[in-house]
């Protein structure tokens, strides 16, 4: 009797044994949370804690860093959350520099990154990064189109001194040129300047019709506030980085009449009921403002959200490849992002391919202008 109840015993604990088992999946995430990036990383920051914590009944586990606007501890978190905390994939970081640095460890670990900033990278090192914000040209050929529309003739140009500001610089020249529109000064600034009035002297004695700003979050009201004060009565364009309640702020009247593109989110409740993102966009900014205040809501933390909707398409097919942890696991999951089709987020529609890691096309963006220091629709 005894020989046969250990018998029994024995052959449960093989069944036991025999049946996989799956590790929790570690999501590492370094974000700009303080620094000159703070108010594109809060935001962002807090989205993570909206994202599910478990897909196809396995846990997710997010790892959450601060970079403190810094490319280095950029590159030192991501180095931290691969080696140390061992993730399966990684998000961040919130600005330009510090996602390019993430992106080298991400390229060296093989480990998918999904970047809430817009980097542009050659193609050998593109191939584990992906975005979740709209393409530089696809929200600059919206610029040029409204542009050509209002009959603008010349234009004045003023960003960032690093790749944000030279990303949409390359951009959109090519489109400005085949416009007809010409740029009369080309200026930077820094993300820690507190003062453009040089720069913005230049612009001004230049006479263009428009200008275009090409910064984020509160650092974009810096010129656009000099613009103001110094007298310029063209139209100002922003880009989508500087949609969000710190710009408003910061800038307050001088903001008034803006027209920058940005995602559908945004404006969710102005889009057309028929729009796909409507839906999840509108539930997105409810729950989003039920736990951090009305008027909180900022197109940053849509890019976070956005990056756990792609995330959470393309972990079933990965499962069925690799256990969480491992290298397959990793390979298919950058494989699922790839290939993982109609993906619907807050911000428009994904659809990755192997030469194109940003993935939306125009139901990710509108036009929207400055009203009474709030955000209208063109059109409405």
């Amino acid at each position: 009797m005894k020989i046969k109840q250990l018998a029994v015993l024995c052959s449960a604990a093989a069944l036991l044994v025999s049946q996989p088992v799956l590790a929790d999946i570690n999501v590492g995430v370094s974000l700009s949370s303080t620094g000159p990036g703070a108010a594109l990383g809060i935001p962002e920051k807090n989205a993570i804690a909206l994202l599910p914590t478990s897909v196809g009944g396995e846990k997710i586990n997010y790892i959450v860093l601060d970079d403190g606007t810094d490319p280095s501890a950029a590159t030192k978190n991501a180095r931290k959350l691969v080696t140390e905390d061992k993730v399966d994939v990684l998000f961040g970081s919130s600005v330009t520099p510090a996602s390019l640095a993430m992106a080298e460890v991400a390229v060296e670990s093989q480990t998918p990154l999904i970047s809430m900033s817009p980097i542009n990278l050659p193609a050998e090192k593109n191939v584990w990064v992906f975005r979740t914000p709209q393409h530089v040209n696809l929200m600059a050929s919206a610029l040029v189109e409204h542009m050509k529309l209002k009959g603008v003739k010349t234009l004045g140009f003023i960003g960032y001194s690093d790749a944000y500001g030279e990303d949409w610089l390359v951009g959109i020249k090519p489109m400005l040129d085949a416009a007809g529109i010409k740029l009369t000064s080309t200026e930077r600034f820094n993300r820690t300047d507190t003062s453009v009035n040089g720069q913005v002297l230049k612009i001004v004695a230049s006479r263009p019709d428009a200008v275009l700003v090409v910064a984020s979050g509160s650092p974009a009201a810096l010129p656009q506030s000099s613009l103001i004060e110094r007298g310029f009565k063209g139209q100002i364009y922003q880009t989508h980085a500087a949609a969000n309640p710190g710009f408003l702020k910061v800038a307050g009247k001088a903001a008034e009449g803006v027209i920058m593109p940005i995602g559908p989110v945004v404006v969710v409740d102005q889009i057309e009921d028929s729009h796909p993102s409507k839906k999840i966009g509108q539930a997105f900014v409810k729950d989003y403002e039920a736990k951090y205040g009305a008027g909180s809501f900022s197109s940053f933390a849509a890019y976070a959200f956005d990056a756990g909707l792609l995330f959470k398409a393309a972990v079933p097919a990965a499962l069925k490849k690799g256990k969480p942890g491992t290298p397959e696991f990793r390979k298919a999951l950058r494989d699922a992002l790839e290939t993982e089709k109609e993906v619907v987020g807050t911000d428009g529609v994904f659809n990755m391919t192997p030469t194109d890691h940003f993935g939306l096309d125009a139901r990710g963006r509108v036009l929207i202008r400055v009203d009474n220091g709030g955000y209208k629709l063109l059109g409405k």
